[in-house]
């Protein structure tokens, strides 16, 4: 578990009480950005921070970010110093913090896998069994390894270690595996699927849990479509059957005798087979456009 720090920050959140609800956010890396669009996607006006920015305000909520290392703040939320925070799913298990994880946030996506050099025999995670492991992430690695490993805690650059003879293998985060070829190793399977998180203390306040909500509203919206389109009555229900959407589609008739518009939520990821299908099925003067927020 991560342990306070020296009781201080606790003290110090309850000498300074606010009415705005303090969320820290990533100060850096690749969560920073995404995580301030999240804010802005969620209709709370985040300030614009500096390069130097420690924390900003939000015009349109009682909202304060705060900036801080994407490690610390499992530490902050677990403390009171923050009343939630952004962070990635691996650094709030790596730290062991007592915290809730309120909300995936669809965005950060990356594994946690196991690596070996492209020429080493080894083939699978079991095989690791007895031999070292370079990582960054030593709890992880722990859990989710076979025992018995010798793990090697690395700070940086831990695609080195197989080469520098420190270690037979490595775990790290992966994204695209760019980074893996071009540093001569091969993935042996992932051990933990991660993105960014909301977190929260294990009994988040009801304002927490309502920037949950309207997170959550933000994030089921960005993986949906509202379709929109024209079709004869005879076609309806070939096109329903493609377009069932989150419920049934609304069926509106037309001016035009015999013609009805469907309307319905629609997979974002689904728009690719979605589209030749439902033309071959008859509707016309289709349209998709982008979904602002949704719940349910």
């Amino acid at each position: 578990m991560a342990s306070p720090r020296r009781g201080w920050l606790r003290a110090r959140a309850a000498e300074a009480p606010t009415e705005r609800l303090r969320i820290a956010v990533p100060s850096k890396g690749r969560l920073r950005e995404p995580a301030i669009a999240l804010l802005e996607d969620a209709g709370l006006g985040p300030e614009t921070p500096g390069d130097r920015a420690l924390a900003f305000p939000c015009r349109h909520a009682p909202v304060e970010a705060m900036l801080v290392r994407a490690d610390d703040v499992p530490e902050y939320v677990q403390d009171g110093v923050v009343d939630c925070g952004i962070t990635g799913l691996d650094l709030v298990r790596e730290r062991g913090a007592k915290v809730s994880e309120v909300l995936k946030l669809g965005f950060g996506a990356c594994t946690l896998e196991a690596a070996v050099p492209v020429e080493s025999p080894l083939q699978s995670i079991d095989e690791l069994r007895g031999l070292r492991v370079a990582t960054t992430f030593p709890r992880l690695a722990g859990e989710l390894l076979p025992e018995p490993v010798e793990l090697v805690p690395v700070d940086g650059s831990v695609e080195l270690a197989p080469r520098l003879g420190l270690a037979d293998a490595i775990v790290d985060l992966v994204s695209s595996g760019s980074t893996l070829r071009t540093n001569g190793l091969r993935s042996l399977g992932p051990l933990l699927e991660s993105e960014a998180v909301l977190i929260a203390p294990l009994e988040p306040s009801e304002a927490t849990l309502q920037l949950a909500s309207v997170f959550r509203s933000v994030v089921q919206a960005r993986d949906a479509r509202y379709l929109m389109l024209n079709a004869p009555e005879e076609s309806l229900a070939a096109i329903c059957a493609l377009v069932p959407g989150s419920r049934a589609p609304s069926i509106l008739p037309l001016s035009e005798p015999g013609m009805v518009a469907v309307h319905s939520v629609v997979p974002a990821a689904d728009v690719w087979r979605l589209l030749p299908a439902l033309e071959a099925a008859g509707a016309s003067s289709i349209l998709l456009v982008p979904v602002e927020r949704m719940l349910g």
